[in-house]
């Protein structure tokens, strides 16, 4: 099977850069081993909010300067300010096509989005279904918050996240309270309470007469509110058309929360890109997994998958956004980390002791966050310390960023996911200038 382009990895990394190829016209595949870490996902887009030396951001594009002279190697340093601002553009109006809206602040700033737990997170677009807390006046507009779950729902606990908010000075005005709601006939329909589960609750209510009756018992449990906090139980596709409906029932203004695992705000954006790239006629080969490839004269000339055996796939270029630890893009042995599928070159701390804090939530974060697949500035790795010229990386694979202190795993996975595309797109095009016939050149749509 051949193909212009193979993206190895279903998340955000690599998704992005398969609608970014298949954009372009390019034949495009992508293998998806399983579920990405988007099923567990807040469903928000972050870009940087904090920088290594523990400094907070208030707007991400006018900290990469700082970024820069505290790590030259962070993939925003590699990319520059200006292509991670394309990045997240395309993103943001391509996910607009898909019928996601993303929505920044008016001032370029980052906002706030609540946790389950009550807490934080500083975050740089969300869906049109979660509210911006504003960064720096939380509060600013409510002085009436119902946090709401549905009773017997385990992925939500609205009293500890109520517990949590009423701790922050930000909220000393404003009452806080909760409510559990009742449906009749929801304990019927399903065998037991394991199955009480964010995606099955959505499937109930997309029926019209279930959601009025959840509306009508909303309004009786809730009364006044500014903001009305629910778990995301809306579905993945239509979620936010049903909340949109809700909303015009009860009167109130509806903020979704992500809940444990699965996320529908998650699986949202993964749905929404996986139906596009087929729409553009991209390949996506669920369940399946690279188990190698062959390298010859520093490319990648062909892959080999579980279930396609010993029948390669064959690309002029490829990308590897398998992801980190979590993910198993990443595989950590006593005292050095590999990549596991094609043994690129990572960037280890030999020292297994000084992979990690002494405290798990130490006020620091965990070296090892850091590791990863070692690449140039074009997002070329290598192997045996040979570049490999039609390999690119993306996304948590990537050496030297910590996503979690800093803030910026999703605007990594885009923008690295972006740029490798475009990198794949030229050298292409450049391909086919040199082997188009010179009387046919007349003759060539260019991607």
């Amino acid at each position: 099977m051949r193909f212009d382009s193979i993206i190895i990895g279903g998340g955000v990394a690599g998704l992005s850069c398969a609608i970014r190829c298949a954009e372009a016209g390019l034949k495009t595949a992508v293998i998806a081993a399983g579920q990405s870490a988007l099923h567990f996902s807040s469903g928000s887009i972050d870009v940087l909010s904090q920088l290594p030396d523990g400094t907070r951001v208030s707007h991400p594009f006018t900290a990469f300067d700082a970024l820069y002279q505290q790590n030259p190697n962070h993939p925003y340093s590699l990319l520059g300010k200006d292509t991670v601002c394309e990045a997240v553009q395309w993103y943001q109006a391509m996910m607009a096509t898909c019928g996601v809206q993303l929505q920044a602040q008016p001032d370029q700033a980052n906002h706030l989005r609540l946790t389950p737990m009550g807490t934080f997170r500083s975050t740089w677009l969300s869906q049109q279904t979660v509210h911006p807390f504003p960064l720096t006046e939380p509060a600013w507009g409510l002085s009436r918050i119902a946090l709401v779950t549905l009773e017997g729902f385990r992925d939500f606990q609205p009293q500890l996240a109520t517990d949590n908010l009423r701790r922050l000075s930000a909220f000393d005005a404003v009452d806080i309270h909760t409510t559990a709601i009742t449906l009749p006939g929801f304990d019927t329909m399903l065998r037991n309470p394991c199955e009480f589960r964010s995606i099955e609750i959505s499937r109930v209510l997309r029926d019209t007469a279930k959601l009025h009756e959840f509306a009508k018992a909303l309004i009786q449990q809730v009364g006044q509110a500014d903001l009305v906090v629910l778990p995301a139980i809306f579905g993945n596709g239509d979620g936010a058309a049903t909340i949109k409906l809700l909303e015009g029932l009860t009167g109130y203004r509806i903020c979704e929360l992500p809940t444990m695992p699965p996320s529908l705000l998650g699986i949202r954006l993964e749905e929404a890109m996986k139906l596009h790239f087929q729409a553009l006629g991209g390949l996506l080969l669920r369940g399946d997994e690279v188990t190698g490839g062959t390298f010859e004269n520093g490319r990648l000339q062909r892959i080999y998958t579980k279930h396609h055996q010993d029948m390669p796939l064959v690309a002029q270029q490829f990308l590897i956004a398998s992801g980190s630890f979590f993910s198993r893009g990443l595989h950590a042995e006593r005292n050095q980390i590999k990549e596991p599928v094609f043994g690129l070159d990572t960037a280890n701390i030999p020292d297994r002791s000084h992979w990690y804090q002494g405290e798990f939530f130490a006020a620091s974060s965990h070296p090892y966050l850091n590791m990863g697949v070692q690449c140039n500035r074009q997002l070329q790795p290598t192997l045996n310390n040979h570049t490999i010229d039609n390999l690119y990386c993306a996304g948590a694979l990537l050496a030297h960023y910590d996503p979690v202190k800093e803030g910026c795993g999703s605007g990594v996975a885009i923008s690295t996911g972006y740029f490798a595309a475009e990198q794949m797109i030229a050298a292409i095009r450049a391909d086919q200038d040199t082997t188009t016939e010179p009387n046919e050149q007349s003759k060539r749509v260019y991607l």
